[in-house]
């Protein structure tokens, strides 16, 4: 637990619960549900936040049920906001595009359309045709409206990070769904503590600037979940 006179918060009496990439891995994404549930019990009085910072789908099939889980099997009593990760671009960029099929499958796309009951190995418009058909419309209406950003009072909570020295309100989509370099390398001091997820790390990296929480739950089996309140930092994990 981190907590400070210094450290940026959350209004009172709110609880914040930022979920990092899921990838597919509905087991670890119900499990830590159950901890998030359960950790909140004390909390039933308070303005309880979940917020999951994209990448849902791609590298493990299992991104079906993690789409019903999110849509409906979240802990009651929560406010709930689903951010887009650069998979998730991907995923929308092909069903708007069938040209962009091997990119997409280059990082890992072939898992969701493994889910979906979908060989990538024909042609890509027939790839395109198979999972507009089989994807209920719900996923897809689902994805098209993931947010970009949210902000939580001192928070702000992206997939991937924000291009330094560009204000918060015109960053790019590019920049907030991919950056990696030039954001987790720099040292200047953004106007929001930026929490993120898209690069991998050991362990949850809290640093003066931002607080990265892609623990890798495809491949480590933990998927990571930082807890707000007040000045409050603290985590939960599978």
């Amino acid at each position: 637990m981190i907590t400070s006179t210094e450290a940026p918060s959350v209004p009172e009496g709110t609880r914040v619960y930022a979920v990092g990439d899921i990838h597919g891995r509905a087991d670890l994404l119900s499990a830590l549900l159950r901890k998030i549930e359960a950790d909140a019990a004390d909390a039933a009085d308070m303005d309880r936040r979940l917020i999951f910072l994209g990448d849902y789908v791609d590298r493990w099939p299992l991104v079906p049920k993690v789409i019903d889980i999110l849509l409906d099997h979240l802990p009651d009593g929560f406010a709930a906001t689903f951010l887009r990760g650069n998979h998730e671009q991907m995923m929308l960029d092909f069903l708007n595009d069938p040209d962009t099929l091997y990119g997409w499958v280059g990082n890992g796309g072939d898992a969701t359309l493994d889910g979906y009951g979908i060989s990538w190995t024909y042609d890509a418009e027939t790839v395109q045709t198979r999972l507009l058909e089989r994807m209920p419309e719900r996923h897809q209406a689902f994805l098209s409206a993931l947010e970009l950003s949210h902000t939580v009072g001192d928070y702000l909570f992206v997939h991937a990070g924000i291009r330094p020295g560009v204000p918060l309100d015109q960053q790019s989509p590019q920049d907030m769904m991919w950056v990696r370099n030039v954001f987790l390398n720099s040292k200047a001091e953004f106007a929001k503590m930026v929490v993120h997820g898209h690069t991998i790390v050991d362990r949850p990296e809290f640093r003066t600037n931002r607080i990265g929480i892609d623990t890798g739950a495809v491949m480590t089996g933990r998927l990571t979940c930082l807890v707000l309140q007040g000045r409050e930092q603290r985590l939960l994990s599978t």
